[in-house]
């Protein structure tokens, strides 16, 4: 004898409300950019938040690598800008 359960579980996540302001035009930007990847414009803009926390978070790093190794040559940057173009061909962002 095989019994069935079927369970719906609601899960909310905690969230921390903010209220924004912006230019007009920035605000309908946004809120065609988010229309534009079918998302809400809180999760847009959390998107994009995000991402600009981790673009300073690597700026952090990589200025903390400059002062313990040195500069980067100009070789270096090259190989990184061509790998990131090369990433970026491949549809990666």
């Amino acid at each position: 004898m095989h019994t069935s359960v079927c369970v719906t579980l609601v899960c909310i996540a905690q969230v921390d409300r903010l209220s924004v302001t912006m230019p007009p035009e920035v605000g309908a930007a946004v809120r065609d950019a988010a229309a534009r990847e079918g998302t809400s414009v809180s999760n847009w803009l959390a998107a994009a938040a995000a991402q600009r926390l981790r673009n300073e978070l690597l700026g952090a790093a990589l200025d903390h690598w400059e002062a313990e190794q040195g500069p980067f040559s100009d070789d270096e940057l090259n190989a990184a800008a061509a790998a990131l173009t090369s990433t970026r061909g491949r549809g990666a962002a």
